[in-house]
């Protein structure tokens, strides 16, 4: 037979072909079904690992467990009604210095608020004695015998009085460098000890504090 030139290239081209065979001949199973197995096998494979992310978790709680566990409890007494363990008996000295900090606090926030008010009336108190004095100057002088500026001198004396102002103006009482000032000196028969016999300039005190000391002339007892 004769022979073709194209006969060679035929014959040297390899053959393919697909199985389209649902059964696999191999293994006797549907083919399709492989993945739905895969994903099976992947979850399990999945929930083997999850355990192994928490490792870390569970071996600090596990220490914190163990921790807990070797702590000697007596028999019948749990956590909570340790009220005569060492625990509670320090929280309970923490809480009690805590409330005396707190008391004291309290009281020194007071007292200091107390103080400040004072010194608030002690320095408006200050700032009105030169009035004062214009008013017992006018008063000397028979200026405040009658009238309304004479109502509103009494009135003023008599508001101060209530924050706490007293006057230091007694005469014939015995001499304190306290509170008295001593300008002049003048000997007297009449005195056994030192003694105030005139004011010159009204003195002032507030309570225990003296603003200002009353100016005096002593009177001393004659040798």
């Amino acid at each position: 037979m004769p022979h073709h030139g194209n006969e060679h290239e035929h014959e040297s081209e390899p053959v393919s072909f697909r199985d389209n065979r649902k059964i696999d001949p191999e293994t006797g199973k549907v083919r399709g079904q492989e993945a739905p197995a895969d994903a099976e096998a992947a979850e399990e494979a999945a929930a083997a690992e999850a355990p192994a992310s928490e490792d870390v978790e569970g071996d600090a709680l596990s220490q914190a467990e163990a921790i807990l566990n070797s702590t000697d409890v007596p028999a019948g007494e749990s956590v909570a009604q340790g009220a005569d363990s060492e625990q509670a008996a320090e929280l309970r000295n923490d809480l009690l210095r805590l409330q005396a900090e707190y008391v004291n606090y309290r009281k020194r926030v007071e007292r200091d608020r107390a103080v400040a008010g004072q010194m608030a009336i002690i320095g408006v108190l200050n700032s009105l004695l030169p009035v004062l004095d214009d008013i017992d100057a006018a008063r000397q002088h028979g200026d405040l015998e009658d009238g309304p500026f004479a109502a509103i001198a009494a009135k003023l004396e008599n508001v101060l009085k209530v924050y706490g102002l007293e006057p230091i103006s007694e005469t014939d009482v015995e001499f304190d460098p306290n509170i008295h000032e001593a300008l002049m000196q003048q000997q007297s028969a009449d005195v056994q000890v030192d003694s105030v016999s005139q004011i010159l300039r009204t003195g002032y005190k507030s309570g225990e504090r003296v603003l200002r000391a009353a100016q005096v002339i002593v009177a001393v007892p004659a040798e």
